[in-house]
């Protein structure tokens, strides 16, 4: 796989027209419906995910389909019926309102990111900071509020104070954070609002000016498995390796924050005693990433019902001994008596 990094100018065309083209492919999957399930690769998932995921997530899975695009126009595509295993939104609310009408499962937290500016490179304007953008003339990109990173500027600039005087200089709203890039880098705006995981992918075609560390939203982005999807193991596997050590450092290395995973923990388990076959439930902490259950090293069939409980079946071959629940933090065990 070509790495992206070692070509700005190519990566900020392309994450460009993957955030168009992700728009008409979308569109297409949404007419198409069930239909198009008939036409999935089965090398991978398909995962949709926000635009400031192109260049990453290629990086931690190159077998996967990926469609990009805004997190919102994402979420009513899944919603509409378009064949998508994982969902990875670029905020929190929008994947909770996919999991309150059951369109997705429980999400769970994967990545952290910071708000940045970012002018091309030469910085033409000669901004040297956020108040900077208030000056008369500056032409200033920035997402529309209806998409996370938008969302997260207007919060920013409401906090500063500055929201007015700096949308008087907003001369174009864009449909994702990777158009903002593309009309920085070739000139077309003085600067852009957009995630500083941005800027790390394009630091050739632009330069930083950071947002004040007072004023940083709490950018968090989460994920979920679609309801509907027909590869329930595939889509979990993939979950795992994103949340493990190594794919967090590969996010890291993409400009995003890794999130340090809590260990699990079972601190009850209903009924005690159960015949092989039967539905157990546990309850606990951490649960809501949890990736297997064995009973004595037999893998058991189990549901993610929230962080705080699952409910499992007892193999019909388990054996005795201590029963293994493992997240990609950790593992902890339990004990159930056979009968």
């Amino acid at each position: 796989m070509t790495n992206e990094r070692d070509s700005p100018v190519k990566n900020v065309f392309t994450r460009a027209r993957a955030a168009a083209f992700a728009v008409v492919v979308l569109a297409l999957l949404g007419a198409a419906g069930a239909s198009a399930k008939q036409h999935r690769m089965t090398s991978g998932i398909t995962v949709y995910a926000g635009s400031s995921m192109t260049s990453v997530l290629p990086a931690i899975d190159a077998t996967n389909s990926y469609s990009f695009g805004s997190s919102t126009t994402l979420a009513t595509q899944i919603t509409n019926g378009a064949p998508a295993d994982v969902f990875m939104s670029a905020n929190t609310t929008t994947p909770a309102a996919l999991y309150a009408t059951g369109v997705v499962q429980k999400p769970v937290n994967f990545i952290k990111n910071t708000l940045a500016i970012v002018v091309p490179k030469g910085n033409p304007a000669n901004l040297a900071t956020i108040y900077d953008l208030v000056k008369p003339g500056i032409k200033i990109a920035e997402a529309a509020s209806s998409v996370p990173v938008g969302s997260y500027t207007v919060q920013v600039l409401k906090q500063m104070n500055l929201n007015d005087q700096i949308q008087a200089n907003v001369v174009t709203q864009e449909t994702s954070d990777a158009t903002v890039v593309a009309k920085v880098a070739t000139g077309q705006v003085d600067a852009g609002f957009v995630y500083t995981s941005d800027y790390v992918i394009d630091p050739k075609e632009l330069t930083l000016i950071k947002v004040p560390a007072w004023a940083q939203p709490k950018i968090t982005y989460a994920l979920a498995i679609v309801t509907k999807s027909a590869n329930q193991a595939a889509a979990q596997a993939f979950i795992t390796k994103v949340l493990s050590p190594a794919g967090q450092a590969i996010f890291k290395q993409y400009g995003f924050i890794p999130i340090a995973a809590p260990t699990p923990t079972v601190t009850a388990v209903v009924p005690a005693t159960a015949k092989k076959g039967a539905t157990v439930t546990f309850s606990g902490t951490n649960l809501a990433t949890t990736t297997s259950v064995t009973f004595g090293g037999v893998p058991a069939k189990f549901k993610i019902v929230s962080g705080s409980k699952l409910t499992v079946t007892v193999p019909t071959k388990a054996k005795s001994g201590a029963v293994a629940v493992t997240t990609p933090a950790g593992s902890t065990t339990a004990t159930v008596k056979l009968r």
